[in-house]
């Protein structure tokens, strides 16, 4: 160690000069050493001035001493390390919270076996404290035997996970728009712990929430949040879960541990819906009619088939609740079937619109050559939600355009024949007895009539 006064300690030199400089003052006789006394007074100022300015530059070059905070989790193993920079072989020790001396050089004065030393050299002093505890918490001091003692804080922090948490709901069995409120609760921690919600993937924002200190351990923290939802049919079957966040908690493993679940549990009216089997495409008369009904719903709903506002024709077989079928249908059965489905939540119903459209017709050929295409066209039934169709048979129409190319084919038969029978060859009265005559002249004369009897001549049209 320094001593006060020595060549290496500038400060105590400077007090010695001026200690004797007052005494040399004050000595002298009065009279003579006037002037003398006040110089040495003077001087003895400046020396003091002189050496605490020396002090000051050489205390801020020896502040080489540092360290480090420390956060640990409870029951894990902090190391606290005092590091010297440019050390002249000063002492190194360590000092808990309470001041005492847990390391003087390499050796522990504390009986405290949790504290082991891992280094000790002339520029560092670390040491380790094993199975941490919240009365582990505080400030160490390192401190260096320099003249003045060089001393630096080491902040210990513990971290003390949460508890597993707890999961309540205000009701198990929720009806589809009812609210349900959970409540999640942790105790133990510090600092507080941090609660999420998941509705299943889904990141829900907490509704409240409350922070108190543990009334067992002032320093611990019960943390309690809460979550307000409304279902739907769509959320029956999902995990609710409450999961804790903490800074000491890392491990992947811990953190599923630090959760907690609740299923919900939806109830719902029934959903209904109405599909025809058969037949494929229009309903006719004499075909097979086949309605399936099919519902969902919780708990799982009844079915029930009914006509509305008449009464269920008599040859209807239901070969399942849900399933509906019409053998040999005819236009008496046309009407609105309904399928209605109910459990203890509520009731709700399809329905389907049949409408019987005739059997369909065979035109007979033309009596002509002639070629007719057929498009052929596709229909929808009429069912539940749909409007009947307002379009004419396709077949009926189809006969009508054969029957009309038939008649245009009829008239261009007989107007070919009128046109035939009036051009070529026809003879006349002016060319009977031509035949035997021996030259023109004498045909002439000869014939029936001659010129003589010009105004008697006729014309007959074969």
């Amino acid at each position: 160690m320094r001593r006060w006064g020595s060549a290496s300690n500038p400060l105590g030199s400077a007090l010695h000069t001026s200690r004797c400089m007052f005494n040399m003052a004050f000595a002298m006789p009065s009279a003579a050493a006037a002037f003398t006394t006040h110089h040495l007074l003077t001087l003895a100022v400046w020396a003091l001035l002189i050496g605490k300015g020396a002090a000051q530059e050489i205390e801020a070059d020896a502040q080489n001493l540092v360290t480090d905070n420390v956060v640990v989790v409870e029951g894990e193993v902090a190391t606290i390390s005092c590091r010297v920079k440019n050390n002249d072989d000063s002492v190194i020790q360590l000092l808990n919270p309470s001041r005492q001396t847990i390391y003087f050089r390499e050796v522990r004065p504390l009986k405290d076996n949790r504290f082991q030393l891992v280094n000790f050299s002339s520029s560092e002093l670390r040491v380790s404290l094993s199975n941490v505890s919240l009365v582990d918490e505080g400030k160490y001091v390192c401190q260096l035997y320099t003249d003045p003692p060089q001393e630096a804080f080491a902040t210990v922090t513990v971290l003390v996970p949460p508890e597993t948490p707890t999961i309540d709901a205000n009701k198990d069995v929720l009806n589809e728009g009812e609210e349900v409120e959970f409540t999640c609760s942790t105790t133990g921690s510090k600092p507080a712990a941090e609660i999420k919600w998941l509705k299943g993937d889904e990141e829900m924002q907490e509704s409240a929430g409350n922070v108190e200190e543990d009334p067992r351990e002032e320093k611990l923290f019960n943390v309690t949040s809460r979550l307000v939802l409304k279902v739907s049919r769509l959320d029956d079957g999902l995990p609710v879960t409450c999961q804790v966040e903490h800074p000491a908690v890392k491990d992947l493993q811990t953190m599923k541990d630090l959760q907690a679940q609740r299923y919900l549990d939806v109830r719902y009216k029934p959903q209904v819906q109405i599909t025809m089997s058969q037949p494929q495409g229009l309903t006719r008369e004499g075909d097979t009619l086949e309605l399936i009904c099919t519902a969902s719903g919780k708990p799982q709903p009844n079915l029930m088939w009914k006509r509305v506002d008449e009464e269920m024709p008599d040859r209807a077989i239901f070969t399942e609740p849900r399933t509906l079928i019409l053998e040999s249908l005819n236009k008496t059965d046309n009407g609105t079937y309904r399928c209605s489905a109910f459990n203890d939540v509520g009731e709700t119903f399809e329905d389907y619109v049949l409408h019987v459209y005739d059997a369909p017709t065979t035109t007979p050929p033309p009596t002509t050559n002639t070629t007719t295409t057929t498009i052929p066209t596709i229909s929808e039934d009429s069912r539940a939600g749909t409007e009947v169709p307002r379009s004419v048979d396709h077949a009926v129409i189809g006969g009508v355009v054969a029957v009309v190319v038939f008649a245009i084919l009829c008239l261009l038969i007989v107007l070919g024949r009128y046109f035939a029978r009036h051009k070529g060859t026809y003879f006349t009265h002016e060319a009977k007895g031509a035949d035997d005559a021996a030259d023109a002249d004498t045909a002439i004369i000869n014939a029936e009539g001659g010129q003589n009897n010009s105004d008697e001549k006729k014309e007959y049209f074969i």
